[in-house]
């Protein structure tokens, strides 16, 4: 068996004011054909499991390029052509395959392209030809297009959301696709649309059932896989919503009416899905009134995991305003003031500006007297059994909050982000976050609470106001309809 594999992913933010280039992608990884580390990112897990899958059943796997850029911007369209070619070439060279594995996200979008995994599989699908498996991994916030179900045999997502399961998800696509290329199985794709724009955590109900459910639903009477396609609320693109999306055996009949029933019972959940949403005020309030730390407060919507800066001021502002300053802050994203604060030095007090550079929505930067309390360079947090970069970063005091700055842009994943700037998670009653559900898993240990804290910025929340051009206006909340 010859295998060819191949990763390009982002998640985009049509509506973010950054925007993405070759750069972002060499920023945050970026590996070249047999240079994949041996420890999995969230979007190339399918790398080392098909590396142990040759290794182990005598496969011939002929890698490609492997990249990732931190959510962000419109992807310039030289970057996504480049990108693209790149690996089309290197698929063109391994000839002939048997089967192409992609670790795809599914929410990219080009100055170019609004479906660029849809067109990365169909220009993959017209260089192989029909008889070639094609399979693929997403990322449950994508946009499911005609384009890629047409073309690709073998779709799966990561079902939870915080995205613990992603190496699951790579070993679950390799091992369909591998089964189909032998003749064990005979793939079918089905879709059905919940008509709806919501946020599904699975950390909590009505979503840890469902999930539960669809695990359950699996190998019985020739389901393959079911996923659910939450969708990206960010993206304005036609296909943007939740489906929920089936592997079936061919010949089984039931798989049709089965996404139909899931598909409804995902609909009736609607508007309750989210958790508590506190203002910047009452979330630090409530954190203060707590018996005992770390109370963890997240600012959902200042989250880079969802395309966005991260350099919001405003719960800092908030913990300033209410005293509250037995706290840390991970991160507010930075490069100028870090790169300050390194030629500063460790120990070094210094007036210093920071946050707030990209939008007009995160609050005034803020201007004060700092202690710079720790350097880092490379620095990096945990993401479950995957290492993400935060680039050169440094903690400072600020009025006794510490807050750590970083020059990559990421989301809050692990308090390892802490630990490794040299704080200890533990000994603070507030730590402040930038990030939706990935931190939860994570933090539980740690914290004496959760809170999310709802500051409208840059992330477009609320679907009923957004200004769409591209959405379908007859999805649920744009319909207007009401839940009692």
């Amino acid at each position: 068996m010859r295998i060819f594999c191949a990763s390009i992913a982002t998640e985009t933010n049509t509506f973010s004011p950054l925007r993405a280039d070759l750069s972002d992608f060499k920023e945050s990884f970026y590996a070249a054909p047999g240079e994949h580390p041996e420890t999995p990112t969230l979007c190339s897990a399918v790398f080392p499991v098909c590396r142990r899958r040759a290794q182990e059943e005598g496969w011939e796997l002929v890698e490609g390029t492997a990249t990732w850029a931190e959510p962000g911007g419109i992807v310039n369209a030289k970057t996504w052509d480049g990108l693209r070619e790149e690996v089309l070439d290197q698929l063109r060279s391994a000839l002939p395959v048997d089967a192409v594995v992609l670790g795809l996200h599914g929410a990219m979008v080009a100055q170019n392209c609004q479906d660029c995994e849809g067109a990365l599989l169909e220009a993959v699908r017209g260089i192989v030809g029909p008889d070639v498996v094609i399979g693929a991994t997403l990322d449950p916030h994508s946009h499911l297009s005609q384009k890629r179900t047409k073309n690709a045999d073998i779709l799966v997502t990561f079902k939870e959301f915080p995205h613990t399961d992603f190496v699951e998800c790579a070993e679950d696509c390799v091992d369909l696709v591998a089964r189909t290329v032998r003749g064990e199985i005979f793939p079918k794709l089905h879709v059905a649309d919940c008509n709806m724009i919501e946020v599904l955590p699975t950390s909590r109900e009505p979503m840890r059932s469902f999930v539960d459910k669809i695990k359950d639903l699996e190998g019985q009477k020739g389901i393959l896989s079911v996923s659910v396609i939450h969708g990206f609320m960010a993206g304005d693109v036609p296909d943007m919503g939740t489906k929920i999306l089936i592997v079936a055996e061919q010949a089984q009949d039931s798989a049709p009416s089965l996404a139909d029933d899931l598909s409804q019972e995902l609909f009736s959940f609607r508007g309750t899905t989210r958790p508590e949403f506190l203002s910047p005020a009452e979330a630090v309030e409530r954190a203060k009134a707590a018996e005992s730390g770390p109370v963890v407060i997240a600012d959902v919507w200042d989250n880079p995991g969802g395309g966005v800066p991260g350099d919001s001021t405003i719960l800092l502002r908030t913990l300033v305003e209410q005293k509250a300053f037995d706290a840390a802050v991970g991160t507010i994203w930075d490069p100028m003031a870090v790169k300050t604060c390194i030629s500063a030095g460790e120990g070094a007090k210094l007036k210093l500006r920071f946050g707030s550079k990209m939008s007009d929505t995160a609050g005034p930067p803020i201007d004060a007297e700092v202690t710079v309390l720790k350097i880092v360079l490379n620095a990096t947090q945990d993401f479950g059994t995957s290492i993400v970069p935060l680039g050169d970063s440094v903690a400072i005091d600020y009025l006794g909050i510490t807050v750590i700055l970083n020059s990559n842009r990421s989301q809050s994943f692990d308090p390892s982000l802490f630990r490794n700037l040299g704080v200890d998670p533990q000994s603070k009653k507030i730590l402040v976050i930038k990030s939706t559900n990935h931190f939860y898993d994570a933090f539980v240990p740690v914290a004496s609470e959760i809170l999310y804290a709802s500051v409208d910025g840059p992330y477009p929340n609320d679907p009923r106001t957004t200004d769409y051009k591209f959405v379908r206006t007859d999805i649920w909340p744009r319909t207007g309809e009401k839940i009692s």
